[in-house]
């Protein structure tokens, strides 16, 4: 369906992990090493810096702010102080750049990462080679008082997370198999029942991969697919309900605004972090759409 777009911001190096959080949209600039925040207006502010890439974004019950610390591999939690203290190691599971996250309502986090040098084999081998052959990588559940477990395994790549209204079902994007996968949520925070929830790519010609991800009151799942310039409404089962086509590459969104129907899509011309750490032609462009925000984030 054709939708008229707009650019809320542009200037950032590489936009990631957006959040719709008291009234803005909050976000993670990889190389600036910020975490910003801008209104539907325009209005920027920034809200930490980091000596790291930071990535996904979460809060606490308490309100504190959640932030993945990349290289590092730490999450890093930001109380009502402001002070910025190590809330997790996240070394002994992820073995490679802690990356996107989602943050259910009693404070556990679930925290994917890359499991591998994504970037540098993609340029020794190339995008389908590394597509079809490549390490598999854990989600790590973080749980309120910060101990790090292993919530599952031998994913590949997993990515953009949600956790439905009722608390019950985590969908995560698993981007190197082109699939939406679905875990129960145990009421100690732990996953069982791993299900393909929808195949994103069927065909090779047109792949539509996931990286960030959002969920609507309706029960679909959005994706930024990291491979085109658009963003992706799939059901579960993988029926394709809904595209709107931005003007770059796409690899994060969220639905928020006022009432929950802007689709914020965070876009630049390249993921590869030498080229997109070199100029800030990273975009935040929107589009309302029909069908409001539900769960988490």
């Amino acid at each position: 369906m054709t939708k008229t777009t707009l650019t809320l911001l542009d200037g950032l190096y590489f936009g990631e992990g957006p959040r719709w959080h008291e009234g803005r949209l909050w976000f993670s600039d990889f190389h600036a090493h910020r975490v910003c925040s801008v209104s539907l207006t325009g209005d920027l502010r920034v809200e930490l810096e980091l000596d790291d890439q930071p990535s996904g974004l979460g809060w606490m019950p308490d309100g504190s702010l959640l932030v993945v610390s990349m290289r590092k591999r730490q999450l890093l939690r930001r109380g009502a102080d402001g002070q910025v203290r190590l809330h997790a190691d996240l070394s002994g599971v992820h073995a490679m750049l802690s990356n996107d996250m989602v943050v259910d309502g009693h404070g556990r986090a679930y925290v994917g990462n890359f499991g591998f040098d994504l970037h540098g084999e993609i340029r020794r081998r190339g995008d389908m080679a590394v597509f079809a052959d490549h390490p598999t990588a854990a989600i790590a559940l973080v749980q309120p008082n910060g101990t790090v477990e292993v919530a599952a395994d031998g994913l590949h790549f997993p990515n953009g997370s949600v956790i439905t209204p009722d608390g019950r079902t985590l969908i995560v994007g698993e981007t190197m198999a082109g699939l939406l996968t679905a875990f129960d949520i145990g009421a100690d925070g732990r996953l069982s029942n791993r299900r393909v929830w929808a195949q994103t790519v069927t065909d090779l010609e047109r792949p539509r991969i996931p990286d960030g991800i959002c969920l609507d009151a309706a029960g679909a799942v959005w994706i930024a697919n990291p491979t085109a310039p658009e963003c992706v409404r799939v059901g579960d089962g993988g029926a394709v309900l809904d595209v709107v086509e931005f003007s770059q590459n796409c690899f994060a969104c969220m639905l928020g605004g006022e009432d929950g129907r802007t689709l914020f899509a965070m876009t630049a011309p390249t993921s590869d972090f030498e080229r997109a750490g070199a100029a800030p032609n990273g975009r935040i462009e929107l589009a309302e759409v029909s069908n409001p925000h539900a769960g988490r984030p």
